[in-house]
């Protein structure tokens, strides 16, 4: 991203985002952050394979997949239903768990 100077010490940062995302309350600006959240999550999921020493090919396996799906979803290509989200937790020793914030 490029910094849209303002003054020399000062940028607007929300000119920049609207810019490169799309202004806020726009689809384009949704869209942008659904991918976020679709690439946060699948970070989340990759930390919580190589923690629990699963290769993608053993965690594939456990839920009954193949290793390209587990890639795919590792790298926010594709997003599992729920309830594979939930056999992927289980198959790694783990809950999920939804609370208030």
């Amino acid at each position: 991203m490029k910094q849209k100077e303002t003054s020399n010490e000062i940028y607007d940062i929300s000119a920049l985002l609207d810019e490169e995302l799309g202004k806020e309350g726009t689809p384009e600006r949704e869209r942008n952050r659904e991918k976020a959240w679709e690439e946060y999550n699948a970070q989340i999921l990759m930390d919580a394979r190589k923690n629990a020493h699963l290769t993608q090919a053993e965690l594939a396996r456990r839920i009954g997949a193949d290793k390209s799906y587990i890639s795919r979803i590792e790298r926010g290509l594709t997003v599992p239903t729920v309830a594979t989200l939930y056999k992927i937790a289980a198959a790694m020793g783990m809950t999920v768990e939804l609370r208030p914030i």
